[in-house]
């Protein structure tokens, strides 16, 4: 589990949580905020896409290395000269090339604060119960 400090703030005080709808952590976190009774926007990238303006701003505050999923399906077939990135422009074009690169799910808090990846204690902390709907 990944933290930023704050970047970009999520619409309306209520976070969003970037990823797509068929993957497992994914469903984990959407039971999660179910459980929680927190509202939150879904932001489906592989339908709705994703853009370098959106990205720049977690790769510059996390780095390209904590938001590419380079153990998956998706990242091995990409062929091994796109594979050695060499910057953070690089690694954006990537991700914007193939969306199902970036670790799941990217949570953008009220603050602007990113969570890359599903970790209930993670969540729980940023999220507090005064923050329910």
């Amino acid at each position: 589990m990944q933290a930023s400090s704050p970047t970009a703030a999520a619409p309306a005080g209520v976070p969003v949580c970037y990823g797509i709808p068929n993957c497992d952590t994914m469903k984990k976190a959407f039971a999660w905020f179910a459980a929680q009774g927190l509202e939150y926007r879904f932001h489906d990238y592989r339908k709705n896409g994703l853009d370098a303006g959106l990205l720049r701003p977690w790769v510059a505050s996390l780095g390209w290395k904590a938001l590419v999923n380079t153990r998956g399906t998706t990242w091995r077939k990409i062929p091994a000269e796109r594979q050695n990135i060499g910057s953070d422009e690089e690694a954006v074009a990537l991700m914007v090339e193939n969306p199902s690169l970036i670790r799941r799910p990217v949570l953008v808090l009220p603050n602007g604060e990113l969570l890359v990846g599903f970790d209930p204690a993670a969540y729980a902390a940023a999220l507090p119960a005064g923050e329910k709907a």
